[in-house]
């Protein structure tokens, strides 16, 4: 039974968005003054850098499809009395000369990395009335000053990768005193390409870019064209060995070089080097203790072809693809090994990028078992920037602490929204919520990890609103945790589908990233132990039919929201919401149906084979479903973009063994059911409870929502003298009633191995209460599936009225739920 309601619905309904964030400064209403744009003319200069031409291009055709008019794109005088100038500074005539002619105020851009600033000027250039002016401090700074006024007219950034056609407006109108000034909050933002096997790079072998057989210059430019409109300016490529490795092709470099992309590499790829294609002397001397200068002149090789662009250099060494380093022996022996391979790594780039090495853009992943070897005393130089992981579930490992927020080089942060490992995969819909990529990313900005932020995407598609939040975030840190998740996500709605559509597709959205996050569409498999078989869950027939009725709501609102979409945005809302949302719903449908059938075979065999319907159905119906999308939708545009999980046989122990229904025939049950848990336990919602201190977080969480302790930035307080607190009254059937807590699982901060939290009853003295926190350990495993942590707290309370006190010992603790079961030790 439950002491608390889940209000989720209601929440949602009476969420509103913050003034700041509806306004629009291009609309399609005329005010006095305001500057009309449709149809106006776009200037630019020949001198100015590649991607400002690409840019501009780009806004013609954006303001084509909204409009309808193709303005006329010149690098010569106007010919009409209004304009679009665009130009960066130092490099655009235009530009320059208005800044000289002391017509446009350029003291808030200068030195602002990627900044631009985008205002009308009056009586620009002879011949010009007036021009919406579009400066950029950098070349990159431009395009991204031209891409949001493509954002701001109706052209989502997905316009391409998810067929998002804009609203048509007949008039556009910038108001007379717009002066947008901006710039990003994280230095170098962008995505990694991973696991490509079953998406990206079937779709670009095959659908895409045929001729070249696999992604190459052709896709890659519309990765970079969308990294420019997500105001993003790094990309780690694909490097699967299916995939040729990015840097065999010179054209991919040079291209991206064109577009102003900062290319980099993966944590397992130093150098700019992909090591499952273009090591050639075998696994065994990829060892720097026994083939340094085997090693080093493969890295020499890369480091002088490409010197001449825009890179960040990863710095150090792993195995050949995603496994530890061969050589070193132990920890002692590694860290003496990666200390002698950083300096030498470094030694290359002052040999043939920049004899100021400190001045190159260098980073230092701790991923998996580096994290282990840099704890253990690793010197990483000065200016080189850290990168700390997130457990590939999201949950970030590591933040800096007081000295590593010192060094020069920054921290960054590596995230994962799709990944391929243990303890299972999750590679097909993407459903990680945005409340907890706000919650982690904002942890890591208030921690000083600002300098590169890198999110695995995966196949780019289905991680669509993902990887936008993430880059949208990195962009503007205080503006998206300003929205929130659920504002985000109808931020979202609203630029794809317009004002109209978007407060319900965002509560859509809401619901689905709430039922996802409880169990992940491919975590839908419980075991125990890497290599063991899979059980049946641990839930009754009662509530996974609860669950499956929060789907089947769920999908009726997507059923009724659909039938209002226009044709035009119908592609859009299949990849974007119909599929991700349905196919999320019949997978559990499937799972769970299944299971019924397992667990009521033997008492109702009549009602288990209704079951055994069903889910042979919800299977049928993902198959369906997946046809369309690669099949169908944009006239077969995506045609092998998309695999439902597990897509093959490689990697099964990575992977939730292939679904099987129960047999029309079937008798007995396919696995022997689990017997089910918490059907007898009394749980109150954290967020039920106020206190200062203490701070809810929506959108993650059994209940919908959570309790954050504290402030990451303050420090830890002891048992004898505890932080806030938070009292939950309660009144308990007779007897006893032992206490647990469900806790999200994030990381300790602070130094600290375990979540801490202090807990006490009725007044008597508190105790610790300690959920020990080891990526790779069955607690750890079981809490990235299930989404929480549920750790014992030692107190025993009695029935009747009590009062129960959570306390905040390390901040960052986030407390989902008060968790009572029944236990001995009081009279009744």
């Amino acid at each position: 039974m439950r002491l608390a309601s889940l209000l989720i619905g209601l929440v949602v309904a009476a969420f509103a968005l913050p003034a700041w964030a509806q306004e629009a400064w291009v609309t399609d209403k005329a005010s006095p003054g305001a500057l009309p744009i449709a149809g106006a003319e776009i200037l630019y200069s020949e001198s100015d850098a590649p991607v400002v031409g690409l840019a501009v291009q780009d806004l013609r055709d954006d303001l084509a499809a909204v409009t309808g008019k193709t303005p006329r794109l010149s690098t010569d005088a106007a010919k009409g009395r209004t304009a679009i100038l665009v130009g960066t500074l130092g490099r655009s005539p235009l530009i320059d000369g208005l800044v000289r002619d002391r017509k446009l105020k350029v003291d808030d851009l200068r030195g602002r990395w990627e900044g631009f600033l985008i205002t009308v000027v009056d009586n620009p250039a002879p011949g010009l009335d007036r021009a919406l002016v579009i400066a950029g401090g950098d070349r990159r700074g431009t395009a991204y000053g031209v891409y949001d006024l493509s954002r701001a007219v109706g052209v989502s950034p997905w316009t391409w990768w998810a067929d998002a056609r804009p609203i048509k407006r007949k008039a556009l109108y910038v108001a007379a005193d717009t002066r947008r000034v901006e710039a990003p909050s994280v230095k170098y933002r962008g995505i990694f390409i991973n696991d490509e096997d079953w998406g990206l790079q079937p779709w670009a072998a095959r659908t895409f870019d045929p001729a070249y057989g696999d992604i190459g210059p052709k896709t890659y430019e519309k990765v970079f064209q969308l990294l420019l409109r997500l105001k993003a300016n790094t990309l780690w490529p694909a490097m699967h060995e299916v995939s040729k490795p990015f840097n065999a092709d010179p054209a991919n470099a040079a291209l991206a070089d064109r577009w102003g992309i900062v290319m980099g590499s993966s944590h397992a790829e130093p150098m700019l080097r992909n090591n499952v294609g273009e090591w050639k002397a075998g696994a065994e001397a990829y060892n720097y203790a026994a083939n340094p200068d085997g090693v080093l002149d493969y890295w020499r090789q890369r480091v002088k072809a490409n010197g001449g662009y825009e890179n960040i250099y990863t710095l150090g060494m792993r195995g050949i693809h995603d496994s530890g380093m061969v050589g070193g022996g132990d920890i002692d022996g590694q860290r003496t090994l990666l200390e002698k391979i950083i300096a030498d790594q470094r030694g290359l780039i002052r040999d043939h990028v920049d004899p100021k090495v400190e001045t190159v853009p260098q980073a230092f992943t701790a991923y998996k078992e580096v994290l282990d070897v840099y704890r253990s005393g690793l010197k990483v130089p000065e200016d080189v920037t850290l990168v700390w992981p997130d457990d590939n579930f999201g949950y970030i490992r590591q933040l800096p602490n007081a000295q590593e927020r010192q060094r020069s080089g920054g921290s960054g942060v590596y995230y994962h929204l799709s990944y391929l490992g243990a303890p299972l995969s999750h590679l097909w819909l993407s459903t990680t919520p945005p409340a907890l990529v706000i919650e982690e990313m904002g942890r890591a900005w208030d921690l000083d990890a600002r300098r590169l932020w890198i999110a695995n995407v995966g196949d780019i598609k289905p991680a669509e609103l993902g990887a936008q939040l993430f880059l949208d975030m990195a962009w503007d840190v205080d503006g998206v945790r300003k929205l929130g998740a659920r504002g985000y996500e109808a931020r979202f709605a609203r630029e794809v589908f317009g004002p109209a559509r978007a407060e319900a597709v965002a509560a859509i959205l809401a619901e689905h990233h709430q039922l996802n996050f409880e169990r992940k569409p491919e975590h839908l498999q419980w075991f125990w132990g890497r290599g063991a078989s899979p059980r049946s869950s641990p839930l009754s027939v009662a509530q996974a039919d609860a669950r499956l009725a929060r789907f089947d709501a769920l999908v009726a609102r997507l059923d009724r929201e659909g039938a209002k979409i226009p044709a035009e945005q119908r592609d859009a809302w299949f990849e974007l919401v119909d599929y991700p949302v349905r196919a999320a719903a019949a997978a559990n449908h499937r799972v769970f149906d299944a299971e019924a059938f397992d667990r009521l075979i033997a008492s109702r065999p009549e009602e288990a084979r209704r079951r055994a319907d069903k889910a042979r159905a919800a299977d049928a119906q993902i198959a369906v479903l997946t046809r369309r999308y690669n099949n169908e939708i944009a006239g077969g545009k995506w045609r092998g973009i998309l695999s439902v999980e597990p897509a093959d046989g490689q990697w099964t122990s990575f992977r939730q063994k292939p679904f099987v229904a129960p047999a029309a025939d079937a008798t007995a049950p396919r696995l022997a059911p689990f017997p089910p848990t918490d059907t007898d336990v009394i749980v109150v919602e954290a967020e039920t409870a106020r206190g200062p201190g203490w701070r809810r977080l929506d959108g993650v969480g059994r209940g919908g929502a959570v309790m954050v302790a504290g402030v990451v930035t303050e420090a830890s307080r002891t048992l004898a003298q505890p932080g806030p607190a938070l009292d939950y009254a309660i009144t308990l059937p007779a007897g006893a009633w032992s206490l647990d807590l469900d806790l999200l699982p994030t990381f300790p901060l602070n130094g600290q191995t375990a979540l801490r939290l202090a807990v006490s009853a009725d007044g008597v003295a508190p105790v610790e209460v300690a959920a020990s926190r080891k990526v790779g350990d069955k607690a750890w495993a079981e809490g990235v599936l299930d989404g929480r942590v549920r750790v014992a707290s030692g107190v025993t309370v009695c029935g009747g009225k009590r009062t129960v006190r959570v306390a905040q010992l390390d901040p960052g603790v986030a407390l989902d739920a008060l968790v009572l079961r029944p236990a001995a030790g009081c009279p009744r």
